[in-house]
């Protein structure tokens, strides 16, 4: 019995050896697998690609004219609203040379490629902006559109493709032969030709906050484009530029580098402020859709204001009560992202001249769904119009008149002595509401059974006479 326990022991250890050798051979197959998918030192041509790039930064001749052409015709496009005019300027455009020139300059201690990507960065963006700025002066259609409003301002979305478009690009420039195709579509999705023409737009026209957002948007994605190029070009290993005196040659290394901090630092902060501008956003909306409600009440219009830490919703219908405002407040400093923001309610005596306001508002916004949006939201754009106009006439005294209405109801229910109305506020403890409310006083010497009849028969004429789904009916005898 001893030598069959014994015998076990050793063939337990064999199976755990072997398991653990076919871990470890899985590793390594994969580990070889992944490096020779994604490894691409082999098939980079360094020498190549300084050459090209070197090559790319120079604005003159045919260059400045194919950037001129290019940014006449995406200013045409974003003048009209017409998204492929202006991906079509983006094929043609060449803008991407100074700035790719700037990360590899910097990367490889390259101070006469950088001192010459910096001279051309500028020219490039002067003869850009002159050239949409004269259009766009002589232009007779001066009407912001959507297309130019979308370039005033970067987001989170904005910041990550120009990483990775910055990234696909010189990836695609380090392969031995040219990649034309990426390197046109990088071209496409960074989009650094709009934000340019838009600040022409805003200079020719005097919108100074659609010319500062612009080249804001424009800094944005180039300085993000030269630091994946730095990250690359550090990454493959390209040799650095060698200086005969070596003392100068230090220097250089510690101007680029401090170069590359300078760039680096504001970026992140940038980057992470971007993040919680959009996280920002995105909880204040789910916050509003899921939290922000009450019976008989519509939110037609609320503004968040990520820099005053502030949310301003916009309601019509039933007054909210200020328990149910402060209780959306207390779940608000739940959610972590806006712990310190401010919920401002519009809605009360001034109700009436913020639904005026709005109700321009809301129709002059249609005019932008006819671009941007799709026939169901125009629809439902088009209830909230008429809630919106629904509401307005009460407070214009266009509602039902009270003493017309009573007028009728005698006519029609003779039996009826005395009629009121009023607005009841109820509760369940769960949720408030606000329910119309008649009280009907009938003649004595009818029966329980007319009295019933007459009763039904008057709270379903009320609820058809005054488009009604919900009310209340008090009989009194």
């Amino acid at each position: 019995m001893t030598e069959t326990k014994n015998s076990g022991k050793p063939e337990k250890n064999t199976k755990d050896s072997e398991l653990a050798e076919n871990a470890k051979q899985i590793r390594q197959n994969a580990k070889s697998f992944f490096g020779a998918l994604l490894d691409i030192r082999d098939d980079t041509d360094r020498d190549s690609t300084v050459e090209a790039v070197k090559k790319d930064i120079s604005f003159k001749g045919h260059n400045a004219w194919i950037l001129i052409f290019s940014i006449f015709v995406a200013s045409i496009g974003l003048n009209v609203g017409s998204t492929a005019v202006v991906i079509g300027a983006m094929l043609i455009s060449p803008l991407m040379g100074p700035i790719v020139g700037v990360g590899m300059a910097v990367a490889t201690n390259d101070v006469d490629t950088l001192r010459r990507s910096f001279v051309n960065l500028g020219i490039m963006v002067g003869l850009s902006v002159l050239t949409a700025s004269i259009y766009f002066f002589i232009s007779p259609v001066k009407e912001e559109n959507p297309e130019l409003i979308a370039r005033t301002y970067p987001t989170i979305l904005d910041v990550l493709v120009a990483i990775f478009g910055g990234l696909a690009l010189i990836v695609a420039k380090t392969k031995k032969g040219t990649i034309a195709s990426v390197i046109l579509g990088v071209a496409i999705a960074t989009a650094l030709m709009p934000p340019l023409c838009t600040v022409g737009y805003g200079l020719a026209n005097g919108k100074w906050e659609f010319a500062i957002g612009a080249l804001y948007l424009f800094s944005i994605n180039a300085v993000f484009i030269a630091l994946s190029t730095f990250v690359v070009v550090k990454l493959l290993g390209f040799p650095l530029v060698r200086y005969a005196n070596s003392r100068r040659r230090k220097r250089i290394a510690q101007i680029a580098s401090t170069i590359a901090i300078i760039v680096m630092i504001p970026s992140v902060i940038l980057f992470v402020n971007l993040l919680k501008q959009q996280v920002f956003e995105s909880k204040a909306k789910d916050f509003l859709k899921e939290t922000v409600q009450y019976s008989g009440t519509e939110t037609i219009k609320y503004n968040n204001n990520f820099q005053d830490r502030r949310i301003d919703v916009y309601l019509i219908g039933n007054t909210v009560p200020q328990g149910a405002i402060d209780t959306w407040r207390e779940r608000m400093k739940e959610i972590e992202a806006l712990k310190e923001t401010e919920l401002i309610v519009h809605q009360g005596s001034n109700q009436a001249q913020d639904m005026n306001k709005l109700s321009t508002e809301l129709r002059s916004g249609i005019l932008e769904d006819l671009y941007v949006k799709n026939q169901e939201v125009l629809e439902d754009r088009d209830k909230r119009i008429k809630l919106l106009e629904s509401e307005l006439s009460k407070y214009r005294g266009d509602a039902f008149s009270f003493v017309d209405l009573s007028k009728e109801a005698k006519i029609n229910y003779e039996n009826i002595a005395e009629i009121g109305y009023s607005n009841l506020i109820t509760t369940n403890f769960d949720k408030t509401d606000t329910i119309p409310t008649f009280t009907v006083s009938w003649k004595t010497g009818l029966s329980n059974n007319q009295l019933k009849q007459q009763q039904e028969k008057f709270e379903e004429w009320m609820k058809l006479r005054l488009k009604l789904d919900t009310l209340a009916v008090k009989n009194v005898r």
